[in-house]
């Protein structure tokens, strides 16, 4: 039989090896949990294209627990020096050219120390940093195969395997697909999956700014009218500026020249980093909340954002994905141990009840948060405002803010523990 007609067997093919999914592959082939297991991961890009600076803007926050896992799969060696330790978040409520509003939320991370051992809340890292780390790690492991670029043009479920055709005539046979392919994940609308969700009018604009002074660390969240500003501390004198506004301004923003838009920028900045200016290029990406109705069917698992897509303004999107995998390396591993099936709809079933709540409450959580700041309506502004400064001053409430930010709560998996 040539190629094309005998399948290549292995235990799981993953959809898509983006961030999720090659930490999924990571979690899976390394034996961190337990018994390793054999995984194909295949995605459209080229794995060159995708550490390109040009490539993507965005940055990573990565929770302390994420952390946790990048250091029992090898990933957090990788990234010294390219990680930016977040000490501090800054929570404030304002509007533009007017400075922010005297009630604000200060999350600390020495405020939690005895839980987290003097960690820091999280890490940021720049996408391409992250995703030439996990391609390093996933190139020395052997019991991963990255085939790449290739696009899947179908995935069969079968009794007793999945099977997944590539656009290339490749056939991959497995006893579980694991769908990592985004939002507009092909692999979860072929098995008919549906999904729940509404657009914001709303857009993300993502950049790098330089300024004089040193962050310390200190990553701010300032709620303004058209949506979240947030200022983030990345490597030296940089910090990632991920600012949400209307769809008509982000576009007027975007055909800005680099000086016009730079000084939108410091009014809403303020002075408290010196001077700042635009380093490189701007991206814009429309905003959307999206929860998948199933996360599991037999033979096939989602994880990440083709399970859920929610606003980034808490920063939690990749977290989200990386809490799927672990838990899903849990489920099956735990399953192998005892024989049974891990493609068999009662054990991925786990897996959902263990997600599902955990990603539809802050999906929620998101939304709310940006439907009650995104506006300049009076009463809501007295209201949102007191809740900052009340939640701030109750030491309590603080710290399970922080613990939740952090990741530290709930029922944690085992590569999230430590």
């Amino acid at each position: 039989m040539s190629e094309t007609q005998t399948p290549h067997e292995t235990d799981i093919v993953i959809a898509g090896g983006g961030l999720v999914g090659l930490t999924a592959a990571l979690a899976l082939a390394s034996g961190a949990a337990g018994a390793p297991f054999r995984v194909v991961v295949v995605d459209a890009l080229d794995p060159k294209s995708v550490v390109d600076a040009a490539y993507d803007g965005r940055n990573s926050s990565i929770a302390y627990s994420s952390w946790r896992l990048f250091e029992a799969l090898g990933v957090a060696d990788r990234l010294q020096g390219r990680e930016q330790p977040i000490n501090d978040i800054l929570v404030t409520d304002g509007k533009v050219r007017e400075g922010a509003s005297p009630m604000f939320l200060h999350f600390a991370a020495a405020e939690i120390a005895d839980e987290t051992g003097d960690a820091p809340l999280g890490h940021f890292v720049e996408n391409r940093h992250l995703r030439a780390a996990l391609l390093e790690a996933v190139a020395q492991c052997d019991g991963i195969e990255l085939i790449a670029p290739a696009k899947v043009a179908d995935v069969a479920y079968e009794p007793g395997y999945a099977l997944m055709t590539l656009e290339d005539g490749r056939t991959i046979k497995a006893d579980l697909c694991i769908a990592a392919d985004g939002r507009g994940s092909p692999v979860r609308e072929k098995a008919g999956i549906k999904t729940i969700g509404w657009g914001y009018e709303q857009a993300g604009i993502v950049t790098t700014m330089v300024h004089d002074k040193p962050h310390e660390g200190v990553a701010q969240e300032y709620f303004l009218p058209g949506g979240p500003f947030a200022v983030l501390p990345m490597t030296g004198n940089r910090s990632s500026l991920v600012w949400t506004e209307t769809k008509t301004v982000a576009a007027d923003l975007m055909a800005l020249d680099d000086e016009a838009f730079a000084a939108e920028a410091r009014d809403r900045f303020g002075t408290y980093l010196g001077d700042c200016r635009p380093e490189g290029p701007r991206w814009s990406y429309p905003l959307s909340l999206q929860l998948a109705r199933d996360y599991v069917k037999p033979r096939l698992a989602l994880v990440g954002d083709a399970a859920h897509g929610i606003h980034p303004l808490a920063g939690q999107g990749y977290n989200l994905g990386v809490r799927d995998v672990a838990a899903l390396v849990d489920v099956l591993v735990e399953s192998r141990k005892v024989g049974l099936d891990i493609g068999a709809l009662t054990v991925l079933d786990r897996y959902q009840r263990w997600r599902r709540f955990d990603s539809t409450a802050l999906a929620v959580m998101t939304d709310g948060l940006n439907r009650l700041f995104s506006n300049d309506i009076g009463p809501l502004r007295v209201v949102r405002d007191l809740g900052l400064g009340l939640v701030n001053q109750f030491g309590p409430a603080r710290r399970l803010f922080m613990r939740q930010a952090a990741g530290a709560v709930g029922d944690l998996p085992t590569l999230m523990r430590g």
